[in-house]
């Protein structure tokens, strides 16, 4: 007769982590300046879905996504428009995530317009 092996338990506790959370609050005043949207290039967006989302997502015209698009291309980065925080931020989400959906890495983010 086979016997069964032993089994042994072994209890863990769950790993002890710290994770600091800073929040920023941002005054209403700080909101309604205008912020600077820069589009980044990479290696893997194609040069005509930039600037559709340009136009699309940024309402620029097609001459202006193309100058963008080939500033980005050259430079690493490009301005793109500037808008109230939380409009900028609105139109960064849907451009990514158009972009996500089609499985491109096409990037965005905001600076303060001094």
């Amino acid at each position: 007769m086979m016997t069964q092996p032993e089994v042994e338990t072994v209890t863990t506790s769950p790993p002890e982590t710290t994770t600091d959370v800073q929040y920023v609050v941002i005054s209403d005043e700080e909101l309604e300046k205008p912020y600077r949207v820069i589009v980044e290039n990479d290696d893997k967006t194609p040069m005509d879905f930039v600037v559709m989302v340009l136009r699309l997502f940024f309402g620029l015209t097609i001459e202006r996504a193309t100058s963008v698009m080939l500033e980005a291309h050259y430079e690493g980065h490009a301005y793109v428009a500037s808008f109230p925080f939380a409009e900028a931020r609105d139109r960064i989400y849907a451009a990514h995530t158009a972009a996500r959906q089609v499985g491109y890495p096409l990037t965005f983010y905001l600076e303060p317009d001094d």
